[in-house]
């Protein structure tokens, strides 16, 4: 029986990663902070391990007796999370992973990254080998983590895999709950023309493509970006949107300019730290920043194959967002 330990595991993506880990047949550990929730992982039997990123020192010892580690957690950009607050956790807690997976033996390390290394892209469908260009402190900090990983599989310390996720959705995650919301109340505006490229991944492909990771020979040091079998302009995913709900496909737009002052003097108003912006300049991403992403190294290498098309995930997730009551 093959064994692995996932970190982020209470997470949305980790969950599910758990629960195909359990399917396939490995035993799994996870490692979780003491206050996170634990209820999906004690039904699907997987095993707890105490452990927190944000004390580093207090990882030694917890990887003992596994195969392979599935590295998902990390800290997320929010508001009040200071720079040295991701460092701490994203790149010493990584590496205090990777040194710990040294120690216990481990087989390989499949680091879980993010297509925002990268940043704004110049030139869409980004490659793996487009530079790094992050424009955040978060993303800043999973550069270093990313580098740090392969950089131990560089130097022959550890068989290191880096994977690289592009926007993740799915039932179990509110992503995109705002954007289905404001279709299926008739208040949502378009920002702009809509032409801005989208490129979603569901959930259950991602996490097949990160078993793979850990489990094919050829990704040795490798980086591969996982998403979905296609993308497209913003447009036609609101258009899908509002077909699923059986609502009118929204005609409004609101131009791109008077946007990018409200968020300008929006954002001068939330430095303080104790204010949240009501309108962040990140929130306009998705009407102003092209996500899309060629897949066909992961596709070659891994055998890495999306199979749940857009409209049945996208189906899927508002049937989770009805369930739950969240549209209305």
């Amino acid at each position: 029986m093959k064994k692995a330990l996932v970190t982020g595991a209470s997470g949305f993506t980790g969950g599910y990663l758990c629960r195909a880990l359990k399917e396939r047949g490995y035993a799994v550990k996870a490692l979780v902070r003491k206050n996170s929730n634990r209820e999906l992982l004690e039904k699907l039997d997987v095993k707890l391990i105490d452990g927190d990123l944000s004390e580093p020192n207090s990882l030694r010892g917890k990887i003992r007796g596994v195969d392979i580690v599935f590295h998902l957690a990390s800290l997320y950009r929010q508001q009040r999370i200071t720079k040295d607050m991701l460092t701490t956790v994203n790149v010493e807690g990584t590496r205090a992973l990777l040194e710990d997976s040294i120690a216990g033996g481990v087989r390989r390390f499949v680091h879980c990254s993010t297509v925002g290394v990268q940043g704004v892209l110049a030139n869409p469908p980004a490659r793996e080998d487009a530079p790094y260009n992050p424009g955040t402190p978060y993303q800043e900090s999973r550069v270093k983590a990313e580098k740090l990983a392969l950089s131990y599989f560089q130097k022959g310390k550890m068989d290191s895999v880096v994977v690289r996720p592009v926007c993740i959705y799915g039932p179990g995650s509110k992503r995109f709950l705002e954007l289905f919301q404001d279709i299926y109340k008739r208040n949502f505006r378009m920002i702009g023309k809509g032409n801005t490229l989208c490129h979603l991944t569901y959930v259950e492909d991602l996490v097949a493509g990160i078993i793979m990771a850990g489990e094919a020979p050829a990704a040795s040091g490798q980086i591969y970006t996982l998403a979905g079998g296609q993308y497209l302009p913003l447009r036609e995913l609101v258009k899908i949107v509002a077909e699923l709900f059986n609502k009118p496909v929204p005609k409004m737009r609101i131009p791109l300019w008077t946007v990018h002052i409200a968020a300008f003097f929006s954002d001068l108003v939330s430095r303080s730290p104790q204010i949240e912006p009501t309108l962040s300049r990140k929130l306009l991403n998705l009407f102003t920043r092209n996500k899309a992403f060629d897949i066909s190294k992961a596709r070659k290498e891994l055998h890495y194959n999306p199979v749940t098309p857009l409209r049945e995930g996208l189906t899927r997730t508002a049937i989770w967002y009805k369930e739950n009551g969240w549209l209305t």
